[in-house]
């Protein structure tokens, strides 16, 4: 059977050959800025076009075009598995799409990435480089001490590909884990694996506080007053997933208190975040304009996943990343 596939042009300029590579028995469409599908030199209508795999690749983003690229794919007549760069699946359109029976994969590429992004900013707040480089500057020759994340405790809420990544790279720094997921089964990597509903009681031990997980109705301000009065001095708090997860009143009083010695930010409930917001001149906010995705082997990752997917795909086999539509309802 001949798999049809839609993706954006962008993405077949620059993946066309691997794909034809596998040796897959497929068709390509394509679409561009503009939005229009295009098979074999011919234009197709929407209402009557049909795919079997729709890829959604990251070009989107970069070419300003998301929002008309969900349109676009929401108004074809029968989507049959639909791919995102969207490791995250809170925007509507992903919710309408499984409504319609859409088989919905998402994207674990920006796992590496943001695990670096995260260990990278708790180093800056642990280690003095700052005050070493003024040392350097004024030639003052001086001890520096330090903290080291080997004798700090974790707590990493969500474990989905971004929270597993993280969790991997600060065992190996010696920390000690414990992650927040709906399931109690153990981890090969936490040291106490624990559902939601005792979040609260885990709080108390963590010196730093890594948000990782899905927006959804349960989460939406999780990190309100009470989150933050739960927690002990001095704690690193760090936001990798959905700004909508802090209710960000209750974290300025935070910060206003010995509870939360950093807040390490990058994504917020409104972006790009307003120049009159407080959190960009807050000092002892440490802030980043949704960047820590953005790593260089990401793209590389990307594409790995789509072409292991539709070779999956084309043989019958099982997805990676396939996402439950029950957690889409």
């Amino acid at each position: 059977m001949t798999v049809s596939i839609l993706m954006y042009d962008k993405g077949l300029e620059h993946i066309g050959q691997r794909l034809e590579a596998l040796g897959l028995d497929i068709e390509v469409a394509t679409f561009d800025k503009s939005c229009t599908i295009m098979r074999g030199g011919q234009e197709i209508a929407p209402a009557v076009a049909q795919f079997d795999y729709v890829w959604l690749s990251s070009g989107l983003t970069r070419d300003g075009i998301q929002e008309q690229a969900f349109a676009l794919v929401e108004s074809i007549a029968r989507v049959d598995v639909m791919q995102t760069y969207n490791a995250g699946l809170d925007h509507p359109f992903y919710k309408r799409m499984a409504a319609k029976g859409t088989r919905i994969c998402n994207s674990s590429a920006q796992g590496v990435a943001i695990a670096e992004y995260t260990l990278g900013q708790v180093l800056s707040v642990m280690q003095p480089v700052a005050e070493q480089r003024a040392l350097q500057a004024a030639k003052t020759w001086k001890i520096t001490p330090f903290q080291e994340i080997s004798q700090t405790s974790w707590l990493v809420v969500g474990y989905g590909p971004i929270g597993r990544e993280i969790t991997k790279r600060v065992k190996a720094f010696g920390a000690r884990v414990a992650v927040v997921r709906r399931s109690t089964a153990p981890s090969g990597e936490a040291d106490v694996v624990t559902t939601p509903d005792r979040l609260q009681d885990h709080l108390p031990d963590a010196d730093v506080v890594v948000l990782a997980c899905p927006l959804t109705k349960e989460t939406q301000g999780m990190a309100d007053s009470r989150f933050f009065a739960a927690m002990k001095e001095g704690t690193i708090l760090v936001n990798v997933a959905r700004g909508a997860l802090i209710n960000d009143p209750a974290l300025l009083a935070a910060l206003e208190t010995p509870k939360i010695a950093t807040a390490i930010l990058d994504v917020f409930a409104e972006e790009p975040l307003p120049a009159a917001n407080p959190f960009w001149s807050h000092p002892k906010i440490r802030l980043t304009s949704h960047t820590s995705f953005a790593g260089s082997g990401v793209r590389a990752r990307w594409d790995a996943l789509f072409l292991d997917n539709i070779a999956r795909f084309a043989r019958g086999e099982a997805l990676v990343n396939e996402v439950p539509a029950a957690a889409l309802a």
